[in-house]
């Protein structure tokens, strides 16, 4: 585990000399509110803290400082493919300041929900064999990727862009992929081969009761939009950003080609699937109840924000509304006009739009939702915040 070591409680004075604050205009007094953390933030990613992998100058700054102020934060991103540990140890190390694995909300982490519920499930998406691992942690049972199934047949996609190595190194010998049926599909990321991925979904959408290598009788089925076994996607994004300068295709766009053959391989007018993450109010309900869970247990103790400590979350159930909530208010900061920032303006919470990412401002005439605060960075989009709730820092 990175193993970052920050000063506890370090007042904004020593955060100016270690080069964390880049702005003394403002007053450092003590914070002035009726109770400790009574507002919130929650940052998406991609295009607000990182963009193409590298860091987004304002972001340690940024959560160097709520930090020093005792303000609860979470990330959420529609990103994953990775387990949330793994996740926060690369970003604390880009970033440069020690995150919590319990602080992140990946796109598919509200699948730890769904353990109980499923046992045999293909889990598709994300670097490697990853996803596989991430699902593991979580609880699911049996775990399937589809290295596993083009390993036992390479014919069943003979187009895949897998190497010999690869699936020697991804694959798993042990799976018999057809001797018992898949229980359910859940796209943890983005596929990295997706004309397999496109093939191997559809054959078990398709199938007799989950059994790959079957096919369904059409004309024996009472309902054809529903799936032979259901379909879980993490995220519903059309777009994303990364170094390219233009916006590049997500899981959104991915979701469209298995909804639009699954049509047509049916002759139906829609696949019923579930979509969680942004701008699904699901993942905000398990965001929202994550935070209260991270606010308590900052308050018992503070040193959590800056050293590496196991936690145990405590994980909702999914659609589980927040109870007794302790935030007056909650901003969520994003990139994503049609994800973040809608998403947060759906679920009644604040929001602020930064120039970093996927919005720039020749999109300003096209934006079809109302940020709370356009701002230039996600630095710029708390201190507004601060300011206006009367926060002295």
């Amino acid at each position: 585990m990175i193993n970052i070591r920050l000063p506890v409680n370090r007042s904004r004075r020593s955060l100016v000399a270690a080069g964390c604050l880049k702005y003394s205009r403002f007053h450092t007094s003590a914070i002035r509110r009726n109770n400790p953390n009574e507002i919130a933030f929650v940052f998406d990613i991609d295009g607000v803290l990182i963009r193409g992998g590298q860091p987004i100058p304002q972001a340690k700054p940024t959560l160097e400082l709520l930090k020093s102020l005792q303000v609860p934060f979470m990330l959420l991103t529609n990103g994953g493919g990775v387990t949330e540990h793994q996740r926060t140890q690369y970003l604390s190390k880009n970033l440069g300041t020690y995150l919590n694995p319990i602080q992140i909300v990946q796109s598919h982490t509200p699948f730890k929900t769904l353990t109980n519920a499923y046992r045999r499930v293909l889990v598709v998406g994300g670097p490697e064999d990853k996803a596989r691992h991430a699902a593991i942690s979580y609880g699911f049972q049996e775990v399937v990727i589809p290295a596993d199934i083009v390993r036992a047949d390479p014919s069943i996609w003979p187009f895949h862009k897998y190497t010999a190595e690869q699936l020697d190194q991804w694959g798993d010998k042990s799976v018999n992929v057809a001797d018992k049926p898949f229980d359910a599909i859940f796209v943890f990321n983005d596929p990295r081969d997706m004309g397999s991925d496109l093939q191997i979904i559809l054959d078990l959408l398709n199938s007799e009761n989950g059994y790959l290598g079957t096919k369904r009788n059409l004309e024996k089925l009472e309902d054809r939009s529903k799936p032979a076994i259901p379909i879980y996607f993490s995220n519903n994004d059309l777009l994303w950003a990364n170094e390219y300068k233009l916006s590049r295709l997500g899981q959104g766009a991915f979701r469209i080609c298995v909804e639009r053959l699954y049509q047509e391989l049916n002759e139906v007018d829609k696949l019923e699937d579930t979509i969680i993450g942004k701008p699904n109010v699901l993942t905000y309900d398990y965001v929202h109840n994550a935070l209260i869970d991270w606010r308590l247990k900052i308050l018992a103790n503070n040193d959590l924000v800056y050293h590496p400590q196991e936690l145990t979350q405590v994980v909702p159930q999914l659609g589980e509304k927040p109870q007794n909530s302790p935030f007056k208010k909650v901003y969520m900061i994003g990139d994503n006009p049609a994800s973040d920032i809608q998403g947060a303006n759906n679920y009644g919470w604040e929001s602020c739009l930064v120039k970093t990412g996927v919005y720039q401002d020749s999109d300003f005439h096209n934006l079809t939702v109302k940020p709370t605060h356009i701002v230039d960075n996600v630095y710029e989009a708390i201190t507004t915040v601060l300011k206006t709730n009367q926060i002295n820092f």
